[in-house]
C-alpha cells in the first residue's frame, strides 16, 4: 500500500477561519474547581472484580500512538474505551504515559496508587492484574501510571527483553477483555517501543491542524523496524481524524491528505472539535457521560462501532 513509502508533503497556504472551540466559560472554569468537578474512582482491587461469565474471546490489543503531542491519544483511549463498554465490550486501558492522563481523566487519583505499570514493568514479581483499578465505568479497567513511569526509560535499558516487558505482562489478561487500549506517550522511546512489541494494532489518531502529518513517516518507520525485527504481526488499524472544524480550509484540506495518504485506513467517524470534550477529564469522566449527547459522545460512539465492525 506504500504506507511506508517517503511522505513529502507540501504546505498548505489556505488560511483558516478562527477555531471553532470557544474559550471555557467562568461558569465552567469555576464548577471544575468546586465541589464535584474531579471525582476520583474509588481504588479497588482486580482480584474483588466479579468474573464474567462468557466463554474467553480473542483479545485484540491497540496501540493509540503518534509522536507528535496534543493530537487527541488519551482523550481518543479514554473515550474510546468508554464507548466500546457502552456496547458490551470488556475494556483495559493501560496508561503507558507519564504525564497519567489517561488515569487522571477517568478521575484516579494518582496520589493514592501504592503501585502502577512502571511497577510491572521493572518488577517481574508485580502482574498486571496487581494494578488493575477495575470497574472505573462500565465495562472499563485502567492499569494506572504515575509520575514513576518517568524512570522506566532509563531502568530498562539495563534489563533483558526489556521491549517485551509489556507483551509479556498483557498476555496473563487475553481473554477477559475484548479490548486492550494503549496509551503511548508522544515519544518513540523504550516505553513506546514495549507497546510496539506488545500490540496486535496501531490506532493513530491525527490532529486536523498544520502539523498533523509532520513526523508520520518517522512514526511508520518506527513501526515497519518494530514489525520487521520483534512483532512480525504488527499493522495499522486504523487512522483516526481528531479535533476537526469543517468551517475551516485548514481542516478539510488535512483530513483530504491524511485520506488519500492512508486511504481506507481513515475511519469514516471524525472527531470533532468540542469544548465539552476538553473539559470532561477535569471532571474525572469520558464524554459519554459527561456530555452524553453531544457530538463529542456522538462522534466516539460512531468510532466505537467502526472498531467493532472491523473486528
Amino acid at each position: 500500500m506504500g504506507l511506508f513509502d517517503s511522505f513529502n508533503r507540501q504546505a498548505s497556504h489556505d488560511e483558516a477561519s478562527e477555531d471553532s472551540a470557544s474559550p471555557v466559560s467562568a461558569d465552567t472554569e469555576a464548577g471544575a474547581a468546586g465541589k464535584g468537578a474531579y471525582v476520583s474512582a474509588p481504588l479497588r482491587s482486580y482480584a474483588d472484580k466479579k468474573p464474567v461469565n462468557r466463554e474467553a474471546v480473542p483479545t485484540k490489543v491497540v496501540a493509540v500512538l503518534n509522536q507528535k503531542g496534543g493530537v487527541g491519544k488519551s482523550t481518543t483511549t479514554i473515550n474510546l474505551g468508554a464507548a466500546l463498554g457502552e456496547l458490551g465490550k470488556q475494556v483495559l486501558l493501560i496508561d503507558l504515559d507519564p504525564q497519567g492522563n489517561t488515569s487522571s481523566g477517568l478521575g484516579i487519583e494518582k496520589g493514592e496508587l501504592e503501585r502502577c505499570v512502571y511497577d510491572v514493568l521493572i518488577d517481574e514479581g508485580t502482574a498486571l492484574t496487581d494494578v488493575i483499578v477495575p470497574d472505573v465505568c462500565e465495562g472499563l479497567d485502567v492499569a494506572p501510571a504515575t509520575i514513576n513511569l518517568a524512570g522506566a526509560e532509563v531502568e530498562l535499558v539495563s534489563e533483558m527483553a526489556r521491549e517485551n516487558r509489556l507483551k509479556g505482562a498483557i498476555e496473563s489478561v487475553r481473554g477477559p477483555y475484548d479490548y486492550v487500549l494503549i496509551d503511548c506517550p508522544p515519544s518513540l522511546g523504550l516505553l513506546t517501543v514495549n507497546a510496539l512489541v506488545a500490540a496486535d494494532e496501531l490506532l493513530i489518531p491525527i490532529q486536523c491542524e498544520f502539523y498533523a502529518l509532520e513526523g508520520v513517516t518517522k512514526l511508520l518507520d518506527s513501526m515497519q523496524r518494530v514489525k520487521t525485527y520483534l512483532n512480525p504481526s504488527l499493522d495499522i488499524f486504523g487512522v483516526l481524524l481528531t479535533m476537526y472544524d469543517g468551517r475551516t480550509t485548514l481542516s478539510r484540506q488535512v483530513a483530504s491528505e491524511v485520506r488519500e495518504f492512508f486511504g481506507e485506513l481513515v475511519f469514516d467517524t471524525v472527531v470533532p472539535r468540542s469544548v465539552k470534550v476538553s473539559e470532561a477529564p477535569s471532571f474525572g469522566r469520558p464524554i459519554t457521560e459527561y456530555d452524553s449527547n453531544g457530538k463529542g459522545a456522538q462522534a466516539y460512539r460512531a468510532l466505537a462501532k467502526e472498531v467493532v465492525d472491523r473486528g
